[in-house]
């Protein structure tokens, strides 16, 4: 259910100082009206915007964003509104409690009410992705200019537990950003109750209905908590009216030149400055044509610099912000940081007054986007230790008009280019009302991100208020983000790891050498197929291959070796031509990895080049490894890096990757990441870049460690690889007596000599065809599940080198061997064979052969007589 909760004292909001609503001009022209609580027009006034959705905008005169206020009054709002919260919860449900602001408008609001609140930590929203950090959740702002939240809190559990949640926004007029917010939220962290607070709640009876059904839908008690209440009144087509009003008062206006920052379309207006302020209004201000009290000018300059002692200048403050003290709650800001920046707020607050001309009077302070809370904090300890008159906002993304008439809520505006490197790219930046406004000094609070040299370029913000006030100071809190490793280790390297020449592969993992991580063949399937573990988190026991199987692999090499390689030149001549010239090879770990290194040997031999050459790990359904991607990203380009793997199968990796890089690139804001994937053999027809489309036996699937280095597969296990550490493997050195790993390369690429010509020719007949996957293989699979009644695709192992891993690997049931396949098979007879698993051969089976994996697996149903069949 949802309840309105309005009650409480409000400090009182004087309108402009000549009695005028700073909505009436607005109003008038538009017909839009406020109805409501008497206070609502000492809280709001009315400006208008570009934006296709909703003309005008409602300005708040308490919220320290557009227009600058005394820092008490909008830390006291906030404040207040917090403690009703409280009041509300009782101190018990407070303490379970985690509070949540909006970026960018609110984020300053939400950490007022925390405060208020007093029990609970708080955490804002951001537009700004922060690499390493992955989003805990995301929703979008529909009628805003820019839609996109993230929330990034350092502590995921910040969001996971089941106390209220306090969702704080300046306004709350239809509804739907906070419907977006619980709908996201709820899915992921189901709680009892929410509580919604903003400035003013501004909802059609329609809007009010829609929140409590979805409460009503969802089962949880929403409250609401406002200091005013009303409604908007928008008479029919005020969109389209408003697009032309502003679309003539641009028109009007272009031509009468721009300085400070204003942009010929949104022309930066005069200022009528309050009373006393020591700033001169123009006598000869001209008519508005469109019946506006004031003109559509650009700003005053302010004092002259001829007029100081000193030019308009910046001079830098250091606050001594305290070592590892949050800058905000982008990423989570508890009690504990509140009572950290509480006991150093009087000594900032007082090197920012050491800083000030000695005969300032009138004193802003002027935060940066998000960046609100402690610009403020900074503001209102200012004016509690001095008898300087203080005012606080901040610079923002929303582009608004200016119109010099104190019926109107913009009376100015400065336009300045982006100096954060935002993620979305470069932009414009304003800051409102304040030219003109008579500040001796403006104070600019910026965070470490921001401090660019776009801030102090001729064009940028400090300039621009330079123009406008005799004295500008800087003042830089160090952005705070989580704690990461400041190095991710280097490669893992033969011979110290694996048996592969230091050149040939640098592994992206950690060393499991020493850790016992094998189980019992039966043991592992069940657990995997009950759901009690997953695959990637033990390995199997290294099967050690007979005499007879030893024959087969060495039978099947040389049979094969001529093949491969023209394989290998294939795929190697596509990827040069198609992908990057100069590529970083990275396998996917371990069948990728032989293919790789063949890949880079044949870059050599044919193109003389020195490819670099990784292994990385990829878990189906945990997705590649992260912290592996990172190291690439700060060692190479991404739109140079391959993925290589063996063979695909039904696609599934494929799919894996692609999504695995999809989230990566939300989470750490590292984008050129390529999903596509090259590989040897693609039976499957799942990718585009490939040597061949046949189901062959590539010998390197006929083993595991001992054709691939003597590495185990990858290990990720939470007790063992921990958020910031590379996913495992082991090192099988005790293996090396029966390692064919570089044989089986030598043997290979031995052969490329002789199939270079062929080899450069079809891949150049690729090239010119239709490569597009068709998912043969995928629909195959679903098929054969259908036919066997198979509950999970996962259980179906399309291809030879799949076959051949069930065999070596899992508990098989069947072998589905295509009618008339030859000695590609005889490995694979034999494993069936010894483990006493059935062949049946199949008409118009896609692939050379499937391997099955008992889909009823207890440790009675081993085979397919139901014994256990040790090698």
């Amino acid at each position: 259910m949802e309840k309105a909760v309005n009650e409480g004292e409000h400090r009182e909001v004087r309108d402009d100082a000549d009695g005028v609503w700073s909505g009436s001009w607005v109003a008038e022209r538009l017909g839009v009206e406020l109805a409501g609580d008497d206070r609502l027009t000492g809280l709001l006034g009315l400006a208008l915007r570009r934006n296709p959705k909703r003309a005008h905008l409602l300005v708040s005169n308490v919220l320290g964003k557009h227009v600058p206020q005394s820092p008490s009054v909008v830390y006291g709002y906030g404040v207040e509104l917090g403690r009703r919260v409280r009041d509300l919860l009782g101190d018990d449900e407070a303490r379970r409690a985690v509070v949540l602001g909006y970026a960018e408008t609110a984020t300053g609001l939400g950490h007022s009410v925390a405060d208020g609140l007093g029990l609970a930590p708080y955490l804002h929203s951001t537009r700004r992705p922060v690499a390493g950090v992955a989003p805990a959740g995301g929703f979008e702002e529909s009628h805003s200019h820019a839609t996109s939240h993230l929330l990034l809190p350092e502590d995921p559990a910040l969001l996971t537990g089941d106390g209220p949640l306090v969702l704080v926004d300046d306004e709350f007029s239809t509804g739907n950003t906070v419907l977006n917010t619980v709908r996201d939220l709820h899915g992921r962290y189901p709680r009892r109750r929410y509580v919604v607070v903003a400035l003013v709640d501004m909802r059609s009876p329609a809007d009010a209905g829609r929140l409590a059904d979805f409460a009503g839908e969802i089962g949880a008690r929403v409250d609401l908590v406002t200091a005013a209440s009303g409604t908007v009144r928008l008479p029919e087509g005020v969109l389209e009216k408003g697009q032309e009003l502003v679309a003539r008062y641009e028109s009007e206006t272009a031509g009468e030149g721009s300085s400070a920052g204003a942009a010929p379309s949104w022309p930066v207006a005069q200022f009528t400055a309050p009373p006393n302020s020591g700033v001169a209004i123009a006598a000869d201000q001209e008519a508005d044509p469109l019946g506006a009290r004031g003109t559509a000018r650009t700003a005053p300059t302010g004092p002259h610099p001829d007029d100081n002692d000193t030019a308009p200048h910046t001079t830098r403050i250091d606050l001594h912000w305290p070592a590892n003290l949050p800058d905000g709650a982008r990423h989570g800001f508890t009690p504990a940081h509140r009572a950290r920046l509480e006991a150093a707020l009087p000594a900032m607050a007082a090197r920012i007054a050491e800083a000030l001309p000695h005969n300032a009077r009138r004193v802003h302070i002027l935060g940066f986007e998000e960046l609100m809370y402690a610009p403020l904090r900074l503001a209102r300890e200012l004016e509690r230790a001095t008898d300087v008159e203080v005012r606080y906002s901040t610079t923002t993304r929303s582009p608004v008009l200016a119109v010099d008439d104190p019926g109107y809520a913009i009376r100015t505006r400065l336009a300045f280019p982006a100096h954060d490197d935002p993620a979305d790219g470069p932009g414009e930046r304003y800051a409102y009302n304040v030219a003109g406004a008579g500040f001796d000094a403006v104070v600019a609070v910026v965070d470490s991100a921001g401090d660019t040299p776009a801030l102090h370029a001729p064009d940028g913000l400090l300039a621009r208020l330079a123009a406008h006030t005799p004295r500008v100071l800087l003042a830089v809190i160090p952005s705070y983000a989580p704690e990461r490793p400041s190095m991710l280790p280097e490669p893992l390297r033969g011979p110290a790891f694996s048996s592969y020449a230091p050149e040939e592969v640098g592994w992206l993992l950690q060393d499991l050498s020493d850790v016992t991580l094998e189980a019992p063949t039966e043991e592992r399937e069940e657990a995997i197929q009950s759901g009690g573990a997953h695959y990637a988190e033990s390995l199997p026991v290294e099967y050690q291959p007979s005499e007879q199987y030893q024959e087969l692999f060495h039978a099947a090499l040389e049979e094969s070796a001529a093949r491969i390689a023209q394989a290998v030149g294939v795929v190697t001549e596509t990827v040069l031509a198609e992908r990057s010239p100069r590529p970083v090879l990275v396998s996917l770990a371990r069948a990728g990895t032989p293919v790789g290194i063949l890949m880079r040997r044949w870059a050599r031999h044919r193109h003389g080049l020195d490819l670099p050459h990784y292994a990385v790990s990829i878990v189906r359904g945990r997705g590649i490894d992260a912290n592996a991607l990172r190291w690439l990203a700060r060692h190479h380009d991404p739109r140079d890096v391959v993925f290589v793997d063996g063979w695909t199968g039904k696609g599934a990796i494929t799919r894996e990757l692609a999504q695995a890089l999809e989230e990566f690139e939300k989470s750490d804001g590292i984008t050129g990441f390529s999903p596509e994937i090259a590989v040897l053999a693609d039976p499957g027809s799942c990718v585009r870049t490939y040597g061949t489309r046949e189901d062959f036996l590539i010998p390197s699937a006929c083993l595991n460690s001992t054709v691939s280095g003597l590495i185990s597969r990858t290990v990720l296990r939470a007790d063992l690889v921990g958020p910031h550490d590379f996913h495992g493997a082991k090192f099988y050195r005790e293996l090396a007596a029966t390692d064919v790993s570089v044989a089986f390369l030598d043997a290979v690429s031995a052969r490329f000599p002789e199939v270079t010509d062929a080899a450069c020719d079809q891949a150049k007949e690729l090239l010119a065809a239709d490569r597009s996957p068709t998912w043969e293989g995928w629909a195959a699979v679903e098929r054969i599940c259908e036919e066997y009644g198979i509950h999970d695709v996962n259980l179906v192992k399309p291809g030879v080198g799949e076959a051949t891993r069930v065999m070596l690997r899992r508990v098989p049931w069947k072998v589905l061997a295509r009618a008339g396949a030859g000695s590609d098979l005889d490995h694979v007879r034999l494993l069936a064979e010894q483990r006493g698993v059935p062949v049946e051969e199949v008409d118009g089976l896609p692939y050379t052969c499937v391997g099955l994996i008992h889909p009823k697996y207890t440790r009675g149903a081993t085979g397919a007589d139901g014994k256990a069949v040790t090698l």
